[in-house]
């Protein structure tokens, strides 16, 4: 069986969200599930506080419970996508997930916090079988010709223009 490669991207809201319900699917058929998150340090997230209760789920965070400069991204958030990066290389040697979700990486190639060579370099070692899902906003080219599915979140309208904020459970 030959794995897939996913692309959930755009400026819509449901990107992590999908992700999270393909990851539900995926375990609900017994499958090991590893869920990588780029950018995102916050333990208050919904899929990491349920994380711990669900055995065939590894969830991993990496990066800062803090916004990151796009203009002047601080070194330890560099760092941090790196760190993300040599994880995903780990996983994909052990090569024990069915399914693993690289959350923000999309974004974290936005903020030139890695490279798309270095992710396109690493794609290439993936291990035939496994599905992967990358999500974030702003998906490079490169990533979108590969990918077996690219899906597009478009938004039309958001609560929080509206002035409401983000609901636990709804936006994290």
């Amino acid at each position: 069986m030959k794995g897939l490669l996913l692309a959930y991207t755009g400026n819509g809201k449901g990107k992590t969200t999908a992700a999270l319900g393909l990851s539900l699917r995926a375990l609900g058929h017994d499958q090991k599930v590893g869920f990588l998150q780029f950018m995102k340090g916050s333990k208050n997230y919904g899929e990491v506080k349920i994380s711990e209760k669900l055995p065939n789920l590894t969830l991993v965070q990496t990066g800062r419970d803090c916004f990151v400069s796009y203009e002047n991204p601080d070194p330890v958030d560099i760092a941090m996508a790196h760190e993300g990066l040599e994880i995903l290389s780990q996983w994909f040697k052990e090569d024990r997930f069915d399914l693993i979700v690289a959350d923000e990486l999309l974004v974290a190639l936005d903020f030139k916090l890695v490279t798309v060579q270095e992710v396109m370099e690493l794609l290439e070692k993936r291990p035939p079988r496994l599905h992967l899902v990358l999500t974030g906003r702003y998906a490079p080219d490169e990533i979108l010709a590969i990918a077996d599915t690219v899906t597009v979140m478009q938004e039309h309208r958001h609560a929080y223009q509206q002035g409401v904020e983000a609901k636990e459970g709804m936006e994290f």
